[in-house]
């Protein structure tokens, strides 16, 4: 293994400013604090290097030199992991920010992105086409990290996962190859990046099918905490109705003075907007709402919703589970817990996994689950300098109670570093496949990223 041998800083040093020049970074360099800085605050870590790389060859240069030097590697993208797996302790990160080119074909409805483009990115390009790709909310996390481990998000419904729409990639292999990942080329390894994170290879660029969508029928309706369980109750017999065309958010967020309210947040995605209008009543009729801004919109702006809501430098811990379907016992832990959460700033999420998204076959993806579900995120926030603990166990004690109604496993992307026994529940009949992938294409493993594996010489 990578880790065996004692890294040689100096000589990857040597080599890689050889390659990079003033493009390689090291601690106190004005860029490596740039380039080191995350979304989540509370993550301090110490690269011994990073390097900006602009092309798939100097990743390539750049993974070979890891691997000779014995670097432990990271990959950093959008950098909105919340644990903070793109930077590694004494090790080299491969900074893709630089990689961010979007190309839209119109005519064969496609888009390619680079390793390091963004939500953002990819969404403005396609926009002038009123082409998208499905997505996750937060337009600020990376598209490669995103897809590589699932994609939940507004659209799953009528197009499926991110990773459902993923064509092709290229990718940079721990041995330093450059290949190309499709149906037609090394179907092993499309499998394995289709809901198995970047632990097999470096993801440099993306293809994508895109959809036609001029716009969506969308928007944030929230009520008072108190009518947390009507609404709740509610928001589970529509879903359980709700067509392709209609994927449901809801859970917490902090009002105007920071209590907490409960929201629901549709997107209707058919081609006629007009046919979600009854939808959005239905779920204004769950209580009193508060604020209502259902609209029609473009895909792109419906996002902004989202934007400032999980702000970059606060500390955050994130829990998670799937949960098959929402029970009075399941609105009973959610509503305890916005009545005892320990921040202004923290919030409950709930995803709507349905309609395209589980017509696509187990075996088909790495990905380990596909029946109909809900994924709840359970976000810890505080400000840098408050003590850690109360927020920590907030989210613990939410996570626990939810437990005897989830799922085994739960979302890799967002389970923590530690919970290799989750990761292993998450991918069910697909982990022994995802596992000898990971033996195949990185039988050192000198890439650990998202979700994290145990190391291929302890298989399970």
């Amino acid at each position: 293994m990578i880790s065996a041998a004692t890294p040689d800083v100096a000589r990857a040093t040597a080599r890689l400013r050889a390659l990079l020049g003033d493009r390689l970074y090291e601690p106190g360099d004005p860029a490596y604090a740039t380039t080191t800085r995350l979304w989540n605050g509370a993550v301090h870590r110490t690269p011994a290097l990073v390097a900006h790389c602009r092309d798939a060859d100097e990743v390539a240069h750049a993974v070979r030199i890891a691997a000779r030097c014995h670097l432990p590697l990271s990959v950093r993208s959008g950098g909105h992991d919340w644990a903070g797996r793109a930077l590694r302790d004494g090790g080299l990160v491969l900074d893709l920010t630089g990689l961010n080119a979007v190309r839209v074909d119109p005519d064969a409805a496609t888009v390619t992105v680079g390793g390091g483009a963004t939500t953002a990115e990819l969404l403005a390009a396609a926009r002038p086409y009123d082409l998208v790709v499905p997505t996750g909310v937060v337009r600020d996390v990376g598209v490669a990290g995103l897809a590589l481990a699932g994609g939940y998000g507004p659209l799953c419904g009528r197009f499926g996962l991110t990773l459902d729409n993923l064509l092709g990639a290229e990718v940079v292999l721990a041995d330093g190859s450059r290949v190309t990942a499709d149906p037609r080329h090394d179907a092993e390894l499309y499998w394995a990046l289709r809901g198995g994170g970047g632990n097999v290879g470096v993801v440099t660029e993306l293809r994508f099918r895109a959809h036609r969508l001029p716009g969506v029928l969308a928007g944030m309706i929230m009520f008072a905490l108190a009518e947390a369980p009507a609404v709740l109750r509610g928001y589970g017999a529509i879903i359980a109705e709700a067509p392709d065309e209609l994927t449901v958010m809801t859970g917490f967020l902090p009002g105007p003075a920071g209590e907490p309210m409960i929201f629901v947040c549709p997107f209707y995605s058919g081609p006629d907007l007009d046919a979600g209008l009854p939808w959005m009543d239905r779920l204004r009729d769950l209580g009193t709402p508060l604020v209502d801004q259902i609209a029609p919109m473009p895909y792109a702006d419906a996002l902004r919703m989202f934007d400032g809501g999980m702000v970059d430098g606060n500390h955050y811990l994130l829990r998670t589970r799937w949960l098959p379907a929402r029970t009075d016992g399941v609105a009973d832990v959610l509503v305890d817990a916005a009545h005892q959460v320990s921040s202004p700033f923290s919030a409950l999420a709930v995803h709507h996994f349905h309609g395209a998204a589980t017509r696509v076959r187990l075996a088909d993806t790495a990905f380990g689950l596909r029946g109909e579900h809900l994924l709840t995120e359970i976000i810890a926030v505080w400000a840098p300098g408050e003590q850690s603990g109360p927020h920590r166990e907030w989210a613990e004690r939410t996570s626990t109670a939810l437990a005897p109604h989830a799922l085994p496993g739960g979302y890799p992307n967002l389970l923590a570093p530690e919970e290799t026994d989750r990761v292993r529940l998450a991918y069910g009949a697909n982990w022994a496949r995802l596992r000898r992938a990971k033996r195949r294409y990185d039988p050192r493993d000198l890439l650990t990223a998202v979700p994290t594996l145990p190391p291929s010489v302890h298989p399970r």
